[in-house]
């Protein structure tokens, strides 16, 4: 039985010449989005304007996230051309803002460190001017993994926590919420000028509480960009919605974050990690 969403959940099918532009260019170099892998509800609007958040690494994640449409499984070939396949996208869609994120490689030594220091090294080869952000796993916490993307170059260092503390063994089981922060704290520790960003969920069971904590505990890491968004179920394998958060209270997440001192702050029902990322 088809789930029944709010009204303020209405979004169109993508449909459009640029739309399919996007898919068609993404397809033809063998590259991965996770706008398509994670089934997310923006493709339409962010495909027709040009914009794309590349998901490297392959197509299956070696951890099961119970929020997550992307499939888990056994790791996959690492493309050695895929860096330079994202860099002539790029190149060809005219983007003068980038987000790269990967699935979770814990099979990796690196944890795929390195391959997103390759993928950061050839876009800047493209162009100096094209802003980058990385969206990245924790990396088991390894601070020379978190150091080999650091040291690339990238604009903006992003890394979710996803949900409350309470919520990580049902939510994120083989992932940590201190680990996490940790992460988020040792890239400041590591660069100090170094642009931070973190986003979570809400809609899955968490209380006012511990939402309020939440925040307090990432603004602790000096993180500087927080995105808010509303929890859609991916599948019936995943997780089920607990509720639904209307648009006004997304509105008072904003103004509670921005009280705690982030320097940006967006929040909404569709608001994802990296959308409109290159507003922010």
């Amino acid at each position: 039985m088809k789930e029944i969403l709010p009204d303020w959940f209405n979004r169109k099918a993508p449909t459009g010449a640029e739309y399919e532009d996007t898919h068609t260019l993404v397809k033809k170099r063998n590259l991965n989005t996770v706008c398509e892998s994670a089934k997310c509800p923006n493709i339409g609007e962010c495909f027709a304007k040009k914009r794309a958040t590349f998901l490297i690494l392959g197509n299956t994640c070696t951890r099961n996230c119970g929020f997550c449409g992307i499939r888990h499984g056994e790791g996959e070939w690492l493309d050695p051309d895929e860096p330079k396949n994202i860099a002539k996208t790029i190149s060809n869609l005219y983007l003068k803002y980038i987000v790269v994120t990967s699935v979770t490689r814990d099979d990796l030594p690196d944890g795929g460190a390195g391959h997103f220091a390759k993928v950061v090294k050839e876009i800047r080869k493209v162009s100096s001017e094209i802003k980058i952000e990385v969206l990245t796993p924790d990396f088991k916490g390894d601070k020379n993994a978190i150091r080999a993307v650091l040291e690339s170059g990238p604009d903006v260092f992003s890394h979710n926590m996803e949900t409350v503390k309470s919520l990580y063994t049902k939510a994120r089981p083989e992932a940590g919420y201190i680990r996490s922060l940790e992460l988020l704290k040792t890239i400041k520790d590591l660069n100090p000028g170094q642009v931070t960003k973190s986003g979570f969920m809400v809609g899955l069971g968490e209380s006012e509480f511990e939402i309020d904590k939440l925040m307090a505990d990432i603004v602790k890491t000096d993180c500087d960009i927080l995105t808010i968004g509303q929890y859609l179920r991916p599948s019936v394998e995943n997780l089920p919605v607990h509720s639904y958060v209307k648009p006004e209270q997304f509105e008072k997440f904003k103004k509670q974050a921005e009280r705690k001192g982030f320097k940006n702050v967006v929040s909404g029902p569709f608001v994802r990690s990296s959308y409109m990322a290159d507003m922010l």
